[in-house]
């Protein structure tokens, strides 16, 4: 299920946003950017509704999506709960 941003703490949502940059594998080309520049880029991505944090009920887990995977999670989302 999708979760606002706006509906976390600045606290939480900086701890998910944070969780998210420092994966390991995290690729950002070329240049190198600091901890905080990385965070403020996903809020910028947050804000203009073009990243959305999705939170997965069976491994109670979030994690920072598109808009297109978004989608495709919420179906396969609803799909489960017909099953």
């Amino acid at each position: 299920m999708e979760v606002p941003y706006t509906a976390l703490s600045r606290e939480a949502l900086r701890g998910v946003i944070t969780e998210f940059v420092t994966r390991e594998g995290t690729d950002y080309g070329d240049r190198v950017y600091s901890l905080n520049e990385k965070i403020e880029h996903v809020m910028g991505q947050l804000r203009a509704g073009e990243v959305h944090i999705f939170y997965d009920q069976d491994t109670e887990t979030c994690n920072l999506v598109s808009g297109r995977e978004l989608r495709r999670l919420e179906r396969e989302s609803a799909r489960e709960e017909q099953d």
